[in-house]
């Protein structure tokens, strides 16, 4: 596939697209407008967002949201969606980097859990995820991309020697990917994610030993 992450790999587009965007003020006042919702979703869900508290915190009027997003399900759908537009970068901006693919792995999921503990939009977009059942439009199917990822950079780790003969990379992939979304989801809701970066280190520490080729794993705990 190359280095390339593909943008239908985290989702697509799905909600409605917005006016065509030419000018600069424009395309402000959409960013803006996500920024602020998502800060609203991540604090209060789907139910007690309006768009009028959206709109009073973005100092704009509701119409200016209108003009933008057809409705609170189309600006929830876009959250979820602006926050799936940025893995790719990242994943591409840590395999350029050069490291071993188990080195990657670890480099880029240190980077998400921290991402995940800072960014409003990505806690935003996962609390979305778990109200998607009253959200009357359809979302990004979370985390098949991520399952897709580690798999392939798993079969490379398997090919330069860096992963256990006996470890098959796609069910590596899936319990990684539901060990770090564990992780962010009960550090979500016992500490706002504050420790996430902590209890994913935790895992790394637990996991490695079991997937890595032998004397590999105490290295790659501590990549960045």
């Amino acid at each position: 596939m190359g280095d390339r992450i593909e943008a239908a790999r985290w989702g697509g587009k799905l909600a409605q697209e917005g006016p065509p965007l030419q000018q600069e003020r424009a395309r402000q006042t959409r960013r803006s407008i996500l920024r602020v919702a998502a800060e609203e979703f991540a604090a209060n869900g789907f139910r007690s967002t309006s768009l009028m508290s959206v709109a009073r915190r973005a100092q704009i009027t509701k119409g200016a949201i209108y003009h933008h997003f057809s409705s609170k399900e189309n600006l929830a759908a876009s959250v979820v969606e602006e926050h799936y537009a940025l893995w790719p970068a990242l994943v591409e901006e840590t395999r350029a980097e050069g490291r071993s693919a188990m080195a990657t792995v670890v480099t880029l999921l240190d980077r998400v859990a921290e991402v995940f503990r800072d960014d409003p939009l990505v806690q935003a977009s996962a609390r979305l995820q778990l109200e998607r059942s009253v959200i009357e439009v359809p979302l990004p199917t979370p985390f098949v991309g991520w399952t897709a990822l580690l798999t392939e950079l798993f079969e490379a780790a398997r090919a330069e020697g860096g992963l256990r003969p006996e470890c098959r990379p796609e069910v590596l992939a899936r319990v990684v990917v539901a060990a770090f979304f564990g992780v962010q989801h009960i550090s979500d809701a016992l500490h706002q994610r504050a420790d996430i970066v902590e209890r994913w280190q935790e895992v790394k520490e637990t996991l490695l030993p079991g997937i890595c080729a032998p004397g590999t794993a105490a290295a790659l705990t501590t990549c960045r």
